[in-house]
């Protein structure tokens, strides 16, 4: 490293302590990178390449962008993962001996960003950490940009804390005491448990810390290390820890979220198009949030529910009201990372006028909803902090329109303070002595065209065209500067005057600074304040979202009871209703409860409706289930505890699972985790094997469903011979999705009724799908063909026996003990895990299971 220059051995020495991220060095005007950074940095962003002479043999890889305009590079790496150092200068060059001193001020990561220009407004940026404290796991989670911090543990599987934190689709991972590998394509950082101040909870959140068990305080204290480390400053806006239990929520596991596209869709992960999309008619950025949230999280108890759509039943009610405090909500800008910005110290003068603003329309607001007429609307006002001497405070001191820089003056209002209103009086008169000055010239002169002007290299000066150069009384002037077609000139009084002008402005934008950083700190005080008025205004602005929307489209609010009942009469998908649009919709009916109709058996062609259906039923529990009407003639639903989807056919390529194991996967989840309260969707279970071992798998994954589960179940099939299963399981009911055939075409009426689909239609699809006639026709004489020959034996004439499965399985592999010599080894590592295999502990999926995988091995073997 000797052989460096000192700028670059700095460079070097800095760099060893941050080697994961890109190292932007500041140097005058632009921050460089070097060496693998600038390499890699100049293909991420597509940057000019170059190189710089460092005191090595060769030439140093480097590239660089302006300071001013670094954030939109940064915001291109994290964008794509990736961390960012900022190394600033810190001391003045001029008053530097040898190289500038140079500190990394902050390093930005996904999860750790606070500039709202890097964040999407209606979406949290959460960094989430999990702590692995001996097999009971924490979960942490917190957006800085809003100070929220959410923390929950759970007993068990690490697979069920990973869930739990992909809930939050966060931008960030932190893992401490993980050992192994982690499969998600999220940024992750491991950190050291031995490195982690376990006093760190309690020093940040005090009393409110007192109750956190200890995976919480691990996954917790974690967190506040690396945003620590990172950001290199406290966060006096963190101060509310939200303990919860995930059992206090609908749950529902990633593949569930995914396939009910609740957040985004499955094509493009696209917001449009999804529920969120549809029920988005919030006014603020913070009520856009809190709307995912809720949508992510729908609740379980029903007093809450019944609070939430008391409300929205008012607003939906009263069109006047709604529409003021639409009025009142669209005044309001974000408060929540307002506040984060105000404590984080970056937070410039418009981000203070913004707050006073917002504060300014909460009164009426507040006014409006104390006298709704509504408990849940009234008892949410009464509890906001209107924060009126912070708006008085606001308006005092700094001006309506500043300017973006706190840098430049222009930010304090006149009359805050004395000394700086004297700074102004002095610049002021002095600028009216120079503007004097010109017509005092011209007229001494005889010279109109003499002019006083200003640069930042010269100063003040008085500027004479060549023509009238002669015209200048001798020794009046000191010459300055030449030009081409003019002669610059100066004034001993002139240049006193600029003096004192020039002192009196450097004091002024200094003092300006040194006032609005006081003002800021002064605010930063009340974030508590301005953090539960958001948390208030957010949740109303969902409340009057729901109602909107629920006025628009003719949406009913759900009966909540405890029956265990499913009854929906004429409902609607809401999503594909919305873009649908002018077109009419076919509504259906569901009754569904846990004793005699306990599972909806679906038939009925593929493109009829079946996964629609599915999928309506599914999000209008949802729907129910946050507190939204629902867009039904009427609907009784009981509450659910989880829902489980496996709809739709999809590789998981970061798992490294085929479709069909990604479909056996969700299936045994379903299975493990279900409860009577649950609510199941499953869609042509079976279809990614043979027929046989297709058919197999959904009879007694259905047998398994009514007989130890007990959940309300929608399963769809192409494999009519389960409707069978209706005569001899009690609680199955056999529903279609009808179509007709009118003059040899195929019609999809999109209308579930009663009964078994009575004929398959997958020829008239393909004819649909514009596949070859000669294909068409051959396929017809196949089917013909098969229609003659054997058929399968009833569902419901012998159920699938376990038992007899694995005596079949135990024989085959007796026989192959038999001729172990001739064994690959594949085959004997599965003939001895088959010898172990206890058949007491296995269910009936993971059997199945067990045998997919076992029929891979042999496969690759």
């Amino acid at each position: 490293m000797t052989q460096y220059t000192p700028m670059i051995q700095q460079y070097l020495a800095i760099k060893k302590d941050y080697p994961d991220t890109f190292l932007f060095f500041r140097l005058g005007d632009f921050y460089e990178l070097f060496f693998d950074d600038a390499i890699a940095a100049s293909r991420e962003l597509e940057i000019t390449l170059t190189g710089r002479e460092g005191g090595g043999a060769e030439k140093i890889p480097m590239c660089g962008v302006p300071h001013h305009s670094a954030d939109a590079y940064i915001a291109e790496l994290l964008k794509n993962g990736y961390k960012v150092a900022v190394c600033e200068q810190v001391e003045d060059p001029k008053e530097a001996k040898g190289v500038v001193r140079r500190e990394v001020t902050r390093v930005i990561t996904p999860g750790t960003m606070m500039e709202g220009k890097w964040l999407a407004d209606k979406e949290n940026n959460y960094l989430v950490a999990l702590a692995d404290a001996h097999g009971s796991m924490g979960v942490a989670a917190c957006d800085m940009s809003t100070g929220e911090m959410y923390v929950t543990s759970l007993a068990g599987r690490r697979e069920a804390a990973l869930d739990e934190a992909m809930q939050y689709r966060p931008k960030e991972l932190v893992v401490t005491g993980w050992s192994g590998e982690l499969k998600t394509d999220v940024p992750l950082t491991s950190l050291d448990p031995s490195g982690i101040d376990a006093s760190a909870v309690d020093a940040q959140y005090g009393a409110d810390a007192s109750g956190l068990d200890l995976p919480m305080r691990l996954a917790v204290n974690a967190l506040l290390h690396y945003i620590g480390v990172t950001q290199k400053r406290s966060l006096t806006h963190m101060r509310l820890i939200k303990r919860y239990d995930a059992k206090q929520y609908l749950q529902m596991d990633s593949f569930s979220r995914r396939n009910l596209e609740l957040t985004e869709t499955i094509r493009d992960k696209s917001k449009k198009g999804s529920l969120l999309w549809l029920l988005d008619r919030t006014e603020t950025a913070m009520g856009g949030r809190m709307l995912r949230r809720w949508i992510e999280r729908p609740l379980v108890n029903k007093s809450e529910l019944e609070a939430r759509l008391d409300a929205v039943a008012h607003l939906k009610g009263d069109l006047l009201l709604r529409a003021d405090v639409r009025r009142c909500l669209d005044q309001v800008y974000d408060l929540e990372r307002l506040a984060g910005r105000i404590s984080y110290g970056n937070a410039n003068a418009r981000d203070l006028v913004q707050l006073r603003l917002s504060l300014e329309s909460v009164p009426e607001l507040k006014g409006l909803l104390l006298g709704s007429g509504s408990p849940v609307l009234h008892e949410l006002a009464s509890g906001m902090d209107e924060c009126a001497d912070i708006a008085a405070f606001l308006q005092a001191a700094l001006v309506d329109d500043p300017p973006i820089s706190v840098r430049e003056g222009g930010l304090i209002r006149s009359g805050y303070d004395a000394y700086l209103d004297k700074l102004h009086t002095a610049s002021r008169e002095g600028k009216t002595w120079i503007a004097q000055l010109e017509q005092t010239e011209r007229e001494a002169t005889g010279i109109r065209s003499l002019k006083v002007g200003f640069n930042k290299v010269f100063g003040y000066y008085i500027e004479v065209s060549r023509a009238n150069l002669a015209n200048i009384p001798a020794g009046r002037y000191e010459r300055k500067q030449t030009l081409a077609n003019a002669e610059r000139f100066i004034t001993p009084e002139l240049k006193e005057k600029e003096a004192l002008i020039l002192e009196a402005e450097e004091k002024l934008i200094e003092l300006e600074y040194q006032l609005f950083v006081q003002v800021r700190s002064e605010v930063a005080l009340h974030i508590p304040r301005l953090q539960n008025l958001a948390e208030r205004i957010a949740a109303i602005d969902v409340l009057q979202a729901f109602a909107t929307v629920s006025d628009e489209r003719g949406y009913v609010r759900p009966e909540l009871v405890t029956t265990g009942e499913c009854v929906i009469s004429e409902g609607r998908h809401p999503v594909v209703e919305a873009v649908l649009e002018r077109e009419k919709y076919v509504a259906n009916d569901v009754e569904m409860n846990q004793t005699d109709r306990q599972i909806l058996l679906i038939t009925g062609p593929n493109m009829a409706g079946k996964s629609t259906y599915m999928r309506q039923i599914a999000l209008l529990v949802v729907m129910a289930q946050i507190g939204c009407f629902v867009p039904a003639k009427a609907a009784r639903l009981s509450l659910v505890d989880q829902i489980f989807t496996r709809i739709g056919a999809a590789d998981d390529l970061v798992g490294g699972h085929s479709t069909f194991m990604v479909e056996m996967l969700e299936t045994k989840h379903a299975l493990q985790k279900a409860t009577a309260q649950s609510l199941i969707l499953l869609d042509e279970i079976g279809r990614g094997t043979s027929t046989y071992d297709g058919m197999a798998l959904a009879q007694s994954v259905i047998e398994y469903i009514q007989q130890k589960i007990g959940a309300k179940t929608l399963f769809s099939t192409h494999y009519h011979e389960l409707t069978g299963l209706a005569e001899s399981l009690p609680g199955v009911v056999n529903v279609n999705a009808r179509c007709e055939e009118r003059g040899g075409k195929l019609l999809f009426l999109h209308k579930i009724e009663p009964g078994r689909a009575d004929k398959s239609y997958g020829i008239h699809v393909a004819e649909l799908a514009e596949m070859p006639r000669e294909v068409i026709d051959r396929a017809r004489e196949i089917l013909s063909g098969l229609e003659q020959g054997s058929t399968l034996a009833k569902a419901g004439d012998q159920q699938l026996s376990l038992d007899t499965l694995w005596s079949a399985q135990a024989t085959s592999a007796a026989a192959l003990d038999e001729s172990a010599t001739r064994l690959s080894p594949e085959e004997e590592q599965i003939v001895a895990e088959l010898r172990e295999l206890d058949l007491n502990q296995t269910t009936p999926m993971d059997a199945m299971l067990k045998l997919f995988q076992w029929k891979q091995q042999l496969k690759k073997g």
